[in-house]
């Protein structure tokens, strides 16, 4: 069973990449960070290899999505607060992230994104579970 979960991601502009998401307060692995890729640490198991394009495109043979003008995922992570998720997105609009849809509050779930400087859509999340409603 796998222990550790790695997106890989396209970006234009690695340097950029890496700055944007510092300034966002992820840390980078220096271990598996160099001119061609960018290891941000997420969660103590969880990984953004942010790959610039060309060395990317060694690991697949299908054609590279333009993510700013298609979706190919969502990436979805939690955040300890609505606050913290507002917090986020803020900050990531003033870095230069697009907002591509309003907040969301569901009650027990609160959201927001924003598409990173290579179009990624990033959605953050606070779940409150006592807030679930009975099915």
């Amino acid at each position: 069973m796998a222990t550790k979960i790695f997106l890989n991601l396209p970006v234009k502009n690695l340097e950029q990449s890496i700055h944007f998401f510092t300034q966002l307060g992820f840390s980078f692995n220096p271990q598996f960070t160099d001119e061609k890729a960018g290891c941000m640490v997420i969660s103590e198991n969880i990984f953004a290899m942010l790959l610039v394009d060309s060395y990317f495109q060694t690991f697949t043979k299908k054609q590279l999505c333009d993510a700013k003008t298609a979706t190919e995922v969502l990436i979805t992570i939690d955040a300890e607060s609505k606050d913290a998720v507002r917090d986020l997105v803020k900050k990531a609009a003033e870095l230069g992230a697009v907002i591509y849809n309003e907040a969301q509050d569901h009650g027990w779930m609160y959201q927001h994104g924003f598409a990173d400087l290579d179009g990624h859509q990033w959605e953050i999340a606070y779940l409150d579970a006592s807030q679930l409603p009975n099915q």
